[in-house]
């Protein structure tokens, strides 16, 4: 009975180091993956420092990150555009758009997007933009028409996520971002 239950053991020991073995590189793979992800920015989530060409200047290379970015903002702000429940705080704006004078809405993008870089992550972009409470202060923004609400604010969030589903931003994207600038909340609404 001895020698049968040393054999069952070390038949066990045997199999049970067979096994690590066998996982122990699967094991190893799963926590890079987890050491990865752990220091993964929502920048690179959302397409990181992998240079495309720029669909908007041909024969201009951009970062993914910055390319997703900025098509988010771009349709966000049409949707605002389009929102009469927000669209009166942007007066200025709408006027020269529909004058034919895009400078402001290029600056506007330029703006939100190195913001919303900056803010997901990036490294090689800063923000040199006003603060959120002076751009969303009509006595330190004269292109500012009013003061926002905690209501604005909601709309705005809305139309936020509504601008990323048309760029094709996962649900899970989307809370995140929307995570991101919440953090602003305090700073824009200001009534």
């Amino acid at each position: 009975m001895k020698k049968t239950t040393t054999k069952t053991g070390i038949i066990t020991a045997l199999l049970l180091a067979v096994i690590v073995l066998a996982f122990t590189p699967t094991m190893q793979s799963c926590k890079k993956n987890n050491t990865t992800a752990a220091t993964q920015t929502l920048y690179d989530s959302l397409g990181g420092t992998t240079m495309v060409n720029d669909p908007a200047n041909p024969g201009t290379m951009i970062e993914k990150g910055r390319l997703g970015i900025r098509s988010v903002v771009d349709s966000t702000i049409f949707v605002i555009a389009a929102d009469t429940a927000i669209n009166g705080f942007f007066t200025v704006l709408l006027t020269e758009v529909t004058s034919g004078n895009t400078s402001g809405l290029t600056a506007l993008s330029k703006n939100l997007t190195d913001f919303f870089c900056v803010a997901t992550g990036a490294q090689h972009y800063t923000y040199g933009g006003k603060s959120m409470t002076a751009a969303h202060d009509p006595a330190q923004n004269s292109r500012m028409n009013g003061k926002a609400d905690s209501h604005d604010f909601d709309v705005f969030v809305n139309d936020l996520v509504t601008g990323a589903t048309k760029c094709g931003l996962s649900s899970q994207l989307i809370g995140q971002v929307g995570r991101v600038v919440n953090t602003t909340r305090s700073q824009v609404v200001q009534q």
